[in-house]
């Protein structure tokens, strides 16, 4: 991933020395297995610590004559070790390291993600809390509907980030898995003792069974949960960005003193990171399918997902911690025009009313079809006319019948659509 999208605590994890320290963690710990079951003598196992120690430079020279990453550093390795280099790597094959070393920097990574996530929750709590009853315009198909409150709308992304919460955590436990069953998965050069022994060491679980690697419906699942988690952002910076419209100008991402929002413009206050935002999203997925492709392989396996995975999961942990982290400070420093909300709510003319209308109307016995109708007709008149919907309802000779004027006034009360929004915040725990 480029630097621009790289944060330093996700970017330590995926450097190719941070994965060759934790292959050579697992080769000791392998010696240390060895050791006890009597087939390693303890002072080499004493020297093979000491000494084992690789130059990533090295490692690289050799690869591009031996053209295998890992043949290239168990040779690094052995440099030091005389005839203690015997004792390294026996009975193990690359992905007993590959595949052990990736879960243990999955697993660190998806730490990183959880933390970033668990902030960004809290931000929405608090925001959800403070514009619980700042009353805004709902839209459905880009059109006003209803009201409900800028409050409720972050409430909701509260609830849907808890569940990502979820997601993540389960990713982390179903990829803490790790393996040293030989070629093929058959403990035919070490018995299983050696798996458990490592796993238990590096806090992974041993897999159930594994083929020469292990299963990728695991990453794919992991790369999947990470995609729907960035399709929320998405969706949460989606809508800022409509809000931000100058047509309906109600909330807005941070702008800075100093930030230019066009080389040309000097006017704009662009939506530029919620707009990042969407377009990673549009990579994780991308990467999430990819994740996909690689659970098919020939036999016990072959190397095709190899290359993918050397991109797509070091990338999508990294784009999804930069989301993350971009996306709480948006909402820590959103800016919220209460009286544009105000003034979106009433461009109507009380069109926003029109179901209370309808179901008063049924309430007084007429059939929802010709209540429907005679709403509609008065909704429409007053889109057309420019005129309030209050005046076109009024003028109706059907609903004179069956409404007075006082009756008709009351139902243009925005309590009464708000009045349920509290049980909905106790149910979701934010209110007591």
């Amino acid at each position: 991933m480029i630097k621009r999208y790289t944060l330093p605590k996700m970017e330590k994890i995926w450097k190719e020395e941070n994965k060759f320290r934790k292959m050579l963690e697992i080769e000791i710990l392998v010696c240390e297995a060895l050791a006890k079951l009597k087939k390693i003598p303890n002072k080499a196992l004493e020297e093979i610590k000491k000494k084992a120690k690789f130059n990533l430079a090295k490692i690289k020279e050799t690869e591009e004559k031996t053209q295998h990453d890992v043949v290239a550093f168990v040779e690094e390795l052995a440099k030091g070790l005389g005839d203690k280099a015997r004792y390294l790597h026996f009975g193990l094959t690359s992905s007993d390291l590959l595949d052990t070393a990736l879960a243990v920097q999955m697993r660190e990574a998806v730490d990183i993600l959880i933390e970033g996530l668990e902030e960004l929750i809290e931000v929405l709590k608090e925001k959800a809390l403070k514009y619980k009853d700042m009353v805004c315009m709902g839209r459905t198909h880009g059109v006003h509907a209803e009201p409900v409150t800028f409050g409720l709308k972050l409430a909701l992304w509260y609830d849907e980030s808890k569940r990502n919460l979820e997601r993540l955590k389960e990713a982390k436990e179903i990829i803490s898995v790790g393996k040293i069953s030989g070629v093929v998965g058959t403990y035919a050069h070490l018995p299983p003792f050696v798996e458990e022994y490592v796993c238990k060491k590096l806090n992974l679980k041993p897999a159930e069974v594994s083929s020469q690697i292990i299963s990728r419906d695991r990453h794919a699942h992991y790369l999947l949960n990470l995609a729907i988690c960035g399709a929320s952002l998405e969706k949460f910076a989606t809508e800022i960005r409509n809000l931000q419209r100058t047509e309906i100008s109600e909330a807005e991402e941070p702008f800075s003193e100093t930030q230019k929002g066009s080389s040309a413009m000097p006017h704009k206050r662009n939506p530029v990171i919620c707009e990042r935002i969407c377009g990673l999203a549009r990579i994780l997925r991308a990467n999430a399918l990819s994740s996909l492709e690689n659970i098919s392989l020939w036999g016990e396996r072959d190397i095709s997902h190899s290359s993918v995975e050397r991109v797509i999961i070091p990338d999508s942990t990294i784009l999804l911690d930069y989301m993350l982290n971009k996306f709480t400070k948006i909402l820590e420093g959103l800016t919220v025009h209460p009286e544009n909300m105000l003034e979106n709510l009433v461009k109507t003319r009380g069109l926003i009313f029109s179901q209370r209308v309808l179901l008063e109307l049924m309430r007084k016995g007429l059939e929802r079809s010709e209540a429907y109708k005679i709403v509609q007709r008065s909704a429409f008149s007053s889109l057309r006319e420019g005129k309030e919907f209050k005046d076109t309802l009024l003028r109706d000779k059907r609903i004179q019948r069956l409404l007075t004027k006082e009756e008709i006034e009351s139902l243009f009360n925005l309590d009464y659509h708000l009045k349920d929004i509290d049980p909905v915040f106790k149910r979701l725990g934010l209110l007591r």
